[in-house]
């Protein structure tokens, strides 16, 4: 599956840039650093990150300023795969961005709702921004409050939605969230068909129909454990898409009446197979979620690396890798030991 000629160039490109990815032992290595310092100093001689941490000394290492580094690498690599894709993989590139947006939206939102200044500078991300969104990040990040900050998405996607939910009786950020991730998973169901071909469809809906799943279960969980919700009104709240769940283990996920109940329902689902789930088994639900979405984003580009699954695969796992970077150094900071740091990051 895939078209050779179509991807040959982008796909040595996305080889290229997965060879920087750090491994298992770069991992250990950094969990065994004694301060955030000696971590951003491992850092900056790693190929993909070097020269991002310049002017970034001492006082200045705070978890805001190293995420926004961070993230302008995913940035950068995401730039570097649009300037050699072609006209269609640009399309889907264009449709991925959504999801960087939605990613700083929920960050300003989560800052907003708490009353708290944004803890990274947005203006950073600006002239990126500028090539591919409609939202003016300077004017985002100096709201002064959450209607001024809704105020200041006129014009794009996102302001129609979020305006109506402001109207409503104190919107929290869960509801923000799930309207913000409801948005983004119909656009993509919508607009994948427009532009790409049947072959590159089933490959993203593998990804993006089991991510979509395993959010509503997320939902579904989160629902029930820290909010108490009753099936009603869980059911407004999750994506009407199914993928691998049929509606019947939906019903029987949102009924269930305790979280032993819940999970002897996942076992029966195609995901609590795949992840192999014992009888006894209640596990992290993130964890088991990242478990399963990297089994299949591994396995759609192993399968088809000359298709639109290598530019798929390599930004799912680009964006991972930070994540674990900022779990790593925020442990580091917080004196937790390498080998618990090491269960947070690494794969057994």
């Amino acid at each position: 599956m895939g078209d050779l000629l179509s991807y040959s160039g982008i796909t040595t490109k996305v080889r290229a840039m997965e060879s920087h990815l750090i491994t298992s032992s770069q991992f250990r290595e950094m969990a065994a650093l004694e301060t955030v310092s000696d971590a951003v100093e491992y850092l900056r001689h790693l190929t993909a990150y070097e020269g991002l941490f310049a002017n970034l000394e001492g006082v200045s290492l705070h978890r805001g300023a190293i995420e926004q580094r961070l993230i302008l690498s995913l940035y950068q690599d995401f730039a570097k795969l649009y300037r050699f894709a072609n006209l269609t993989q640009r399309k889907f590139l264009d449709l991925y961005f959504m999801h960087f947006e939605i990613g700083i939206l929920k960050k300003c939102f989560r800052n907003a709702m708490g009353r708290n200044p944004l803890d990274i500078d947005l203006s950073v991300f600006q002239e990126f921004f500028e090539k591919h969104s409609r939202l003016d990040l300077i004017k985002l990040s100096a709201a002064g409050d959450l209607q001024e900050f809704i105020a200041n998405l006129e014009g794009s996607a996102y302001y129609d939605l979020l305006a109506h939910l402001d109207d409503a009786d104190q919107p929290s950020l869960f509801d923000y969230e799930v309207h913000l991730d409801l948005l983004y998973f119909k656009t993509i169901w919508k607009v994948m068909g427009k532009y790409l071909a049947r072959e590159e469809q089933e490959l993203l809906t593998r990804c993006f129909g089991s991510k979509l799943d395993l959010l509503n279960v997320q939902w579904i969980y989160r629902s029930k454990k820290y909010y108490h919700l009753p099936p009603a009104d869980i059911y407004s709240l999750l994506i009407p898409i199914n993928y691998h769940l049929n509606k019947d283990q939906i019903t029987k996920l949102a009924e269930a009446a305790t979280l032993e109940e819940f999970y002897s329902v996942l076992r029966t689902t195609f995901y609590g197979r795949k992840a192999d789930l014992e009888a006894a088994d209640m596990p992290d639900l993130e964890s088991l979620t990242q478990e399963i979405l990297d089994k299949i984003y591994r396995s759609t580009s192993r399968q088809n690396p000359y298709s639109i699954a290598a530019l798929n695969s390599y930004l799912y796992f680009k964006e991972e890798e930070i994540q674990k970077i900022i779990t790593l150094i925020e442990s580091v900071r917080y004196r937790v030991s390498p080998d618990e740091i090491i269960s947070y990051v690494v794969k057994k």
